[in-house]
């Protein structure tokens, strides 16, 4: 019998409302920026995270092990990607465009799976070898959020951390003095560029929907017949579609020749044939059929 599914990528659309950043701003950690706010804040996490707060100097974390990924990775079939990650991103999963708000705003995202809540890169609690982990996994228990004060958002975003992975038995950031250790080094690095990367990324995407090179599109597929045989249907995603870039004038290629998106477009498309990939993957995951 055959199976049909219809499963959806607007598993990433929830990202939609964190992608966007205010440049000309530091990331600001702890209670430096508490002391700067008297009223009570509301902070907006992050798709997938749970519970997010103010980042101190004198807490410990539950780091994740290398392979790693939090819950909400393991069991996602998309994840957002920056604009920097494209190359390493194409080598292992298709690149696909989302909107959570009718096509008014775009956000790129990595496919992982071709089932709601499937990831076929993750089995036996960590990342299939060999295969790039995006920095929106990586990052976790950390991440930049936004934060609202008597319902006005405020410029500067906080750094912030999965409240449930605070834990006395877990790494120091600093110092008894209060000085950074190598591991937080590492940690702000990624934060401050994975948030500057993510305005580059969504400067692109909106570029690329005023030039109308956006198109829906969805993926069919059906197992081997000695795998059952089940057919599946990805929907909710866009691509650019290339018949579109001869509309363009001159002055518009070149604007994206000028700011690396051209390329980014042409990696986009190429990492379409990733879906077959994905396809493989999936029939080694599912039983013969009896």
């Amino acid at each position: 019998m055959e199976e049909d599914r219809t499963p959806d990528l607007r598993i990433a659309n929830a990202t939609l409302s964190q992608l966007s950043y205010h440049p000309g701003t530091e990331p600001t950690a702890g209670r430096k920026f508490y002391r700067k706010i008297s009223a009570p804040m509301q902070i907006s996490p992050p798709f997938g995270y749970t519970e997010v707060v103010p980042f101190l100097k004198t807490q410990k974390v539950r780091l994740l092990a290398p392979g790693q990924v939090p819950p909400f990775v393991q069991q996602g079939n998309a994840v957002p990607i920056s604009h920097t990650e494209f190359q390493p991103i194409a080598r292992h999963y298709p690149i696909v465009f989302t909107s959570g708000d009718g096509g008014k705003s775009f956000a790129a995202v990595a496919v992982l799976g071709l089932s709601q809540g499937e990831n076929l890169f993750y089995a036996e609690g960590k990342w299939a070898g060999g295969s790039y982990i995006p920095a929106y996994a990586r990052r976790y228990p950390f991440c930049m959020a936004r934060v609202n004060v008597n319902n006005v958002e405020q410029k500067d975003r906080l750094i912030c951390v999965e409240k449930s992975m605070l834990d006395d038995a877990g790494e120091a950031m600093f110092d008894a003095e209060g000085k950074p250790g190598e591991k937080w080094k590492g940690v702000e690095r990624l934060l401050a560029e994975y948030e500057a990367d993510l305005e580059r990324m969504r400067e692109m995407c909106a570029l690329l929907a005023d030039y109308g090179l956006l198109e829906p599109f969805s993926m069919q597929a059906t197992l081997r017949q000695e795998k059952g045989g089940g057919k599946m249907q990805l929907t909710g995603m866009h691509r650019v579609a290339e018949k579109n870039l001869e509309n363009l004038n001159t002055a518009q290629l070149k604007n994206l020749m000028r700011k690396g998106y051209l390329a980014r477009i042409y990696i986009h498309l190429l990492s379409l044939e990733n879906f077959a990939r994905l396809l493989d993957r999936k029939g080694e995951r599912v039983p013969a059929a009896q």
